[in-house]
């Protein structure tokens, strides 16, 4: 295809519209948090994080659609189609800025950002018949910072409920449940999976003070932070890097549920964010597994079907091909009644070939 063509859509309608739900929640989020709720990071800090984000994820693109001899997707659709194709750029930068903590080190955040927007280039696997990411960006973005710079933190918890009270903290809980439900139930289609991470969490957490006697309240008493609910609605269920069957997501979200465990059990710090990874890793790693045997099967598979024609035309001609001699040419015609080619003598046809 011709690179001044325009490119087709990135996402169908309805992923497009979740994008756009997701994107103007997580704005609104942040605006209510830098003037109401008490986010910690400097105001400032989202537009560099954006700034960042958009000009990468172009960049990247316009480099992918060079090599790949494809027009960029940002063009051919105006001002909309490029609003719509930064839409996963805008959720990941304003997600990495607000729930990483990193000090005054801005060049963490920043470093966050591209990380969280440049694996999508990087960390893909074949996902029927076509590459896509299996990483959650913004996820694996914290976790990264969190795992080289190891005085960073994820946002403390109470900058979302910081300057309300009289009851009143807990509405921002239920508005983004309610919300972020109805987004994924119409949209996401991620409700499957949701059940299967809550109710693996309650079990792990069962489990852990059964088996370690650590505090079964305590333990459960975290998912009623807004951290928690943020992570539930908005985190796990990116439609991009998890199953779309019901098993497939049932599966993801118990076993990311119980990988917190094992992390937690270990005194692993931060196991929201690991465990995330972590499953999609070997989520990503399944699915080459599962491309590189269908297409040594599909190979096994051709190579059958010619052995079968092969057979099927000799069983239909009455020959058999010997590969140490050239089949001699036949005749039906009646003796002297066509000009059939005389036969090869049988010692020309076998003769030794001497050097």
């Amino acid at each position: 295809m011709s690179p001044s063509q325009t490119a087709a859509p990135r996402h169908s309608t309805k992923v497009v519209t979740a994008l756009r739900r997701f994107a103007i929640s997580i704005s609104v989020l942040n605006v209510f948090g830098y003037t109401v709720l008490g986010f910690e990071q400097p105001w400032t800090w989202p537009f560099i994080a954006l700034a960042t984000a958009y000009t990468l994820e172009i960049a990247l693109e316009a480099i992918g659609a060079r090599v790949e001899g494809r027009a960029p997707r940002f063009r051919g659709n105006g001002f909309k189609g490029l609003v719509e194709f930064l839409l996963p750029a805008h959720i990941t930068a304003l997600a990495v800025n607000m729930l990483s903590y990193v000090n005054d080190v801005v060049e963490v955040m920043i470093f966050g950002v591209i990380v969280a927007v440049g694996t999508k280039w990087v960390l893909r696997a074949p996902v029927k018949g076509r590459m896509r990411h299996v990483m959650n960006p913004s996820n694996f973005g914290i976790a990264v910072i969190l795992l080289l710079f190891p005085w960073a933190s994820i946002a403390p918890p109470y900058q979302f409920t910081e300057y309300i009270d009289g009851g009143f903290d807990w509405l921002v809980p239920a508005i983004i449940i309610v919300f972020g439900t109805m987004l994924n139930a119409k949209l996401t289609e991620r409700m499957w999976l949701i059940l299967a991470w809550v109710g693996g969490f309650a079990l792990q957490a069962v489990v852990r003070g059964l088996v370690f006697d650590t505090s079964i309240p305590a333990a459960l008493a975290m998912m009623t932070g807004v951290a928690f609910v943020l992570f539930t609605n908005y985190m796990i269920t990116d439609p991009g890097t998890t199953p779309s069957s019901k098993w497939g997501q049932i599966a993801f979200g118990g076993s990311v549920a119980a990988m917190y465990g094992v992390l937690t059990a270990m005194s692993v710090a931060y196991g929201l964010f690991f465990a995330t990874a972590l499953v999609c890793a070997i989520r990503g790693a399944f699915l080459w597994t599962a491309d590189t045997v269908a297409k040594r099967r599909a190979e096994e598979a051709l190579a059958l079907a010619a052995v079968e024609q092969a057979v099927d035309r000799d069983a239909v001609t009455g020959q058999t091909a010997d590969p140490d001699t050239e089949a001699a040419p036949t005749c039906d015609c009646p003796a002297d009644a066509c000009a059939c080619p005389p036969a090869a003598p049988e010692t020309a046809r076998k003769a030794p070939v001497t050097a």
